[in-house]
């Protein structure tokens, strides 16, 4: 990892406890998004930890849609549906064990979470790689859209050849 990455890690992480940023914008856009497209069915989600977009209003607004969660597994993400969840690693709600797993090969939109986004898609994680490993797996025309609020958008992630770029970035 860059010494530019691992400070901006630093300096994003400061910002977010700084902060208690409102989702409700973000949703906004994303709910105008969810229009546009009505044609993809299934979304993968995740809980939100401090400092993240809470998309739990717009999943509530949108029954009809099939939301799937992560559940980490060593090294590795899983999704699986609810509705029941156990707080798992890191202290995240994931979904019950007995949740049934949901095929990467089946989720059309992957809603990412991070620490940081450029304009054009490079994002910035938390530094474990779960979701750059896990979206390299993802079907071609699968969409990737990073969540964000407006103050995580940078001018340059430092992205290495291993990050998975967004397809669009949502604030």
């Amino acid at each position: 990892m860059t010494s530019a990455k691992s400070q901006l890690r630093t300096l994003m992480r400061a910002r977010l406890k700084a902060v208690q940023p409102c989702s409700d914008s973000a949703c906004a856009a994303l709910a105008s998004w969810l229009a546009e497209h009505p044609t993809r069915r299934t979304f993968a989600v995740y809980s939100a930890l401090p400092g993240e977009v809470d998309l739990s209003k717009t999943i509530r607004t949108h029954p009809n849609l099939n939301w799937v969660y992560p559940r980490v597994a060593g090294l590795h993400l899983s999704f699986h549906a609810g509705p029941d969840f156990t707080l798992g690693s890191f202290g995240i709600l994931e979904p019950a064990a007995n949740s049934p797993e949901i095929p990467v090969c089946q989720i059309d939109v992957f809603l990412c979470p991070g620490l940081a986004f450029t304009a054009v898609g490079d994002r910035l994680g938390r530094g474990r790689g779960f979701y750059d490993r896990m979206l390299a797996r993802a079907r071609p025309g699968a969409l990737k859209l990073g969540i964000c609020f407006d103050f995580q958008l940078v001018a340059d992630t430092h992205s290495e050849p291993h990050d998975v770029r967004m397809d669009a970035v949502i604030s």
